[in-house]
């Protein structure tokens, strides 16, 4: 591994350990040349992931880019990293074992959404908003009042689910 301080291309592992639930080795390592400490981490790699982009062109995938963008949708909001990290590790994994050497953006974003909708759902307004493109404020409150839908389906009995029937209001005239 080369050394990110002065380029030596011969660095040394003071110590490895698991890291991120066992999905990756966590690796100290040491320049001998100038002394800089770093650390690496080792992740398992399926294949070789290619990002097919809306524009047709296509790059190579990038977990960094996957892990920035979370975490601008997830700035100032109160999730644990670990979280963060399970989600990632999880997309990723999907992807991998999809079969496919090449993916589209578009899954990509949907299975950040995905995974955002039960993360946290500020996070997961705000990254649909870029991911979707949104334009107009109505944009806006059609994915809260989707959020607000599904809460609502989450918290109401399972027959009243069922039936179809709305939950009484005791504040209604009947």
């Amino acid at each position: 591994m080369r050394c990110p301080y002065c380029g030596s291309a011969d660095t040394q592992v003071k110590d490895s350990r698991p890291a991120e639930d066992n999905s990756c080795i966590r690796r100290r390592r040491v320049c001998p040349v100038c002394g800089g400490r770093f650390t690496t981490f080792e992740r398992v790699q399926l294949r070789e992931l290619v990002v097919v982009k809306k524009s047709g062109r296509r790059a190579p995938f990038d977990r960094d880019k996957l892990v920035r963008s979370l975490q601008i949708a997830l700035r100032k909001r109160p999730v644990d990293p670990e979280r963060v990290e399970l989600m990632v590790n999880g997309v990723v994994r999907q992807l991998e074992s999809s079969g496919d050497a090449e993916v589209e953006s578009s899954r990509i974003g949907e299975l950040v959404i995905e995974g955002l909708r039960s993360l946290d759902p500020v996070a997961f307004v705000r990254f649909a908003s870029v991911y979707r493109d949104f334009r107009e404020a109505r944009d806006f409150n059609t994915l809260v009042d989707e959020l607000v839908g599904e809460a609502k389906d989450s918290t109401e009995p399972p027959a009243a689910r069922r039936a179809g029937e709305e939950e009484p209001n005791p504040g209604k005239a009947s």
